[in-house]
C-alpha cells in the first residue's frame, strides 16, 4: 500500500521568470491532472530555493488553494495564460484552510518557497515563461 508521503513522479522542467531585477530559473514540477493538482506539494518538508510546482488548469478562470497539508510556507504566483503574473500571494500559511484566491482569471499557478518573490523582486506584471505556457498559446 502507497504512504500519504510518496507522491508519483511528475514532469519537470526550466521555468524563467523575466522582472526587471533579470531572469530568475526555476525546475519545477508539471501539476496538469486534477490528480496532481489536487496534492500539489502536500506532505512535503522542504523546497529548494530554485525549485517549484507549475499548476497547468488547461484554461483561464478564477482558482483558489489552500494550504491543507502543505507543511511548508509558499509564495503562490498566479499566471494569465499569456504568462504575465496577474497576482501573487506571499508567505502562505502553512497547514492552513484559509482559501488563497488567484483574484483574477489564470491558467497557471507557479508554488515557490515562501519570500522568494520578494528577495528576487518578482512582481504582477512580470512574465513567466516554460515550455508548459509556450505549448498553451499555441492552442
Amino acid at each position: 500500500m502507497a504512504s500519504e508521503t510518496a507522491a508519483p513522479a511528475l514532469a519537470r522542467e526550466m521555468l524563467v521568470v523575466v522582472s526587471a531585477s533579470g531572469r530568475h530559473k526555476f525546475q519545477v514540477e508539471i501539476a496538469d491532472t486534477n490528480e496532481s493538482r489536487a496534492r500539489g506539494l502536500m506532505f512535503r518538508e522542504t523546497l529548494a530555493p530554485d525549485a517549484g510546482m507549475l499548476f497547468d488548469f488547461q484554461l483561464e478562470r478564477e482558482v483558489a488553494f489552500w494550504m491543507k497539508n502543505t507543511l511548508i510556507s509558499l509564495d503562490m504566483l498566479f499566471i494569465e495564460a499569456s504568462g504575465r503574473i496577474a497576482h501573487i500571494a506571499r508567505d502562505t500559511v502553512p497547514l492552513s484552510l484559509e482559501l488563497v484566491p488567484s483574484r483574477a482569471k489564470v491558467r497557471y499557478v507557479l508554488e515557490v518557497p515562501a519570500g522568494t518573490a520578494a528577495r528576487l523582486g518578482i512582481q504582477p506584471g512580470d512574465v513567466v515563461q516554460s515550455p508548459t505556457i509556450a505549448a498553451g498559446q499555441g492552442e
